[in-house]
């Protein structure tokens, strides 16, 4: 009898729950699901991130750094990218306050711009807004956003127990779809819910964590310090020893370094530091459309000596387990640590989360106009 009642309360949660959140979740899904495939599209439409291998080496940074900049005088210059020969080179200006976010695309042989793109704009930011943010302000559609992450990861759990078969017979109508030619529309849809909910809860449960690391700072500390990790998750350039004169060209010869302790990167950024106080970054990444191996590193902008961390973006080789799945977070959340495989997969999973909403919502909505049309009787 306790069990029952426990069970009924679940499932007043998971229906209140769901009806409230339903709209946000399939949005959420949805947008996801568009986003997937964002950086192969680009690649297809956007002829500009590519240029002809040339038999000749790249201009440094310095030189790509004056060209960027009399694209966008007076904007804060973040990073300059190098993608391989077969890609354009990337100056990228970034800032918070006011914010902005443009790439200028340079042919790394000759120098030539290519395009200067505003990030802010654009299709793929339009429902990069939305997954994020719901189209609101960030300051108030992220907590929003993070919050209802939260009540669907507890819809997964509730789920999931409601799921539960309490016998046999109940267990073969919880793996598959056993349709006859008489079965009801209510029972399909209510089968639709509940197994389809039982087959994506893994990746949901992966989506909903990942998803919460970026949402709640309390969430991304309680997870990675669970995970047993015991570094600090804030980034922070070390600091830089004032000193009268700089080296000739310090972005080159750290690019340089970088080059060479790197010969297989498929991409090497450098940034120029933001103030007379900060180290220059360097970060190089040996695989293509992932992020979690990258080597992060640090130099003083007056000696050029390398300079440690204690934050997670640090070198590869020194991460923990629990720093490598913080630093693989975003590729998990897009399936992009499998490769194409994993974003496909990623793809429809998000696509069938996005049905639970509706299926679920009929179910109510068909109970519902039952017990009515019983009164009515």
């Amino acid at each position: 009898m306790k069990n029952n009642s426990f069970k009924k309360l679940i499932g007043q949660l998971h229906l209140w729950l769901g009806l409230s959140s339903g709209i946000i979740v399939f949005i959420i899904a949805i947008t996801g699901c568009l986003y997937a495939f964002q950086e192969e599209i680009q690649n297809i439409t956007e002829e500009y991130r590519f240029v002809e291998k040339e038999n000749k080496p790249f201009l440094p940074p310095s030189q790509l750094e004056q060209i960027a900049r009399k694209e966008l005088p007076g904007k804060a210059l973040h990073a300059v990218k190098y993608n391989g020969g077969e890609k354009s080179a990337e100056a990228i200006f970034f800032h918070y306050e006011p914010t902005y976010y443009h790439i200028v695309y340079i042919n790394p042989y000759t120098g030539k711009v290519l395009e200067t793109a505003n990030m802010e704009e654009g299709f793929f930011r339009f429902i990069l807004d939305g997954h994020f943010y719901l189209w609101l302000p960030p300051e108030i559609g992220q907590p929003v956003v993070a919050s209802f992450t939260l009540i669907f990861l507890t819809l997964l759990l509730s789920g999931l127990y409601l799921w539960y078969p309490r016998n046999k017979n109940a267990t073969k109508q919880r793996f598959r779809f056993k349709w006859k030619k008489d079965t009801k529309w209510k029972r399909k849809n209510y089968d639709l819910h509940n197994i389809t909910g039982f087959y994506v809860l893994l990746i949901a449960l992966i989506f909903a964590i990942t998803g919460l690391v970026w949402g709640f700072q309390w969430f991304a500390y309680s997870y990675y310090t669970t995970l047993g990790g015991e570094k600090s998750l804030i980034y922070e350039d070390p600091i830089s020893t004032k000193k009268a004169v700089q080296p000739y060209k310090p972005l080159d010869k750290i690019w340089a370094l970088m080059q060479k302790e790197y010969p297989t990167a498929k991409s090497i950024e450098v940034h120029p530091p933001e103030n007379d106080s900060t180290s220059i970054a360097a970060n190089a990444n040996s695989e293509e459309g992932t992020f979690w191996k990258t080597d992060y590193r640090y130099f003083d902008q007056y000696t050029l000596e390398e300079k440690e961390v204690t934050h997670i973006y640090g070198k590869y080789g020194n991460a923990g387990v629990a720093d490598k799945l913080m630093r693989m977070n975003y590729d998990l959340h897009t399936g992009a640590v499998f490769g194409l495989a994993g974003k496909i997969f990623a793809f429809l999973i998000s696509l069938l989360i996005a049905t639970l909403p509706i299926s679920g919502f009929y179910i109510w909505w068909g109970r519902n106009k039952k017990k009515k049309n019983e009164v009515e009787i």
